[in-house]
């Protein structure tokens, strides 16, 4: 089965490209381009060769793989983007630090040497040497019980396919900015993450990999609040506390005996 009509059709919309106007970077008349995405006909290899070009796509995938329900194929096995790095003098790698005012001009400037340059850099000690960290500030209470302000340190993931399901990380995205969420992997299923906020109260949602960015693995974080246990809103209840504090009663029983 060719799927050339419906990924032509989902390509072509994705980016923003009329029909008219593809047509004439195609120099074929309008409603060729609608008999194509229609399936009424098909483009000679000549042509079909040009498209691939215009919508950075192989024919092979073009042809044979379902991209609006699958996501694109290439997702699997690419890395996110080259890094840029910041090093101190003794060229050992900095942690870079986006904070919440940065966050927006962060999605513009993440490969951008000098624009890198200019965020906060800092280093802390026994961290992987063969890893790069980076820094970002919470907003919101979407993650509790982190709260808005809190710095997540995490740990760069250079394939989309490594992300580990019902783990916690920070996404730089196309089309949400940057968050931090526990992620599901079904890039495999249908080309998508599915993202999960602690915070009951946020709905869960889905983002498409060839959205995705970066992706950040959570290693730790840095806050100058102490979670409450007493407040409900927080994952730790009074009575998980109670729970835990009856099991170490017991344990201790168990030692004494």
């Amino acid at each position: 089965m060719s799927y050339l009509a419906s990924n032509l059709r989902f390509l072509r919309k994705q980016k923003g490209i009329t029909q008219n106007e593809l047509a004439e970077q195609l120099d074929v008349q309008r409603t060729m381009i609608s008999a194509y995405e229609d399936g009424r006909s098909e483009p000679k290899l000549a042509t079909l060769k040009r498209i691939g070009e215009l919508l950075e796509i192989g024919i092979e995938e073009l042809l044979e793989h379902d991209i609006e329900k699958l996501g694109r194929k290439a997702l699997q096995n690419r890395g996110i983007n080259i890094l840029t790095i910041a090093a101190d003098e003794n060229d050992n790698e900095n942690i870079t630090l986006v904070g919440q005012k940065a966050s927006a001009g962060y999605l513009n400037g993440f490969a951008d040497p000098e624009y890198m340059e200019q965020l906060p850099q800092f280093h802390l000690p026994n961290l992987s040497k063969q890893t790069t960290y980076r820094a970002f500030e919470l907003a919101g209470d979407s993650m509790l019980p982190l709260i808005s302000g809190t710095i997540v340190i995490g740990a760069y993931v250079d394939q989309l396919r490594s992300v580990k399901s019902g783990r916690t990380y920070i996404l730089v995205t196309q089309t949400e900015g940057v968050v931090y969420k526990r992620v599901f992997n079904y890039l495999e299923e249908n080309g998508k993450l599915f993202l999960v906020s602690d915070n009951e109260h946020y709905k869960p949602y889905e983002v498409r990999g060839e959205d995705v960015l970066e992706v950040w693995e959570a290693k730790a974080f840095i806050s100058t609040d102490f979670p409450n246990p007493g407040d409900k809103k927080k994952a730790l209840s009074l009575e998980d506390l109670g729970e835990m504090i009856r099991d170490i009663q017991i344990d201790l029983k168990k030692l004494r005996k």
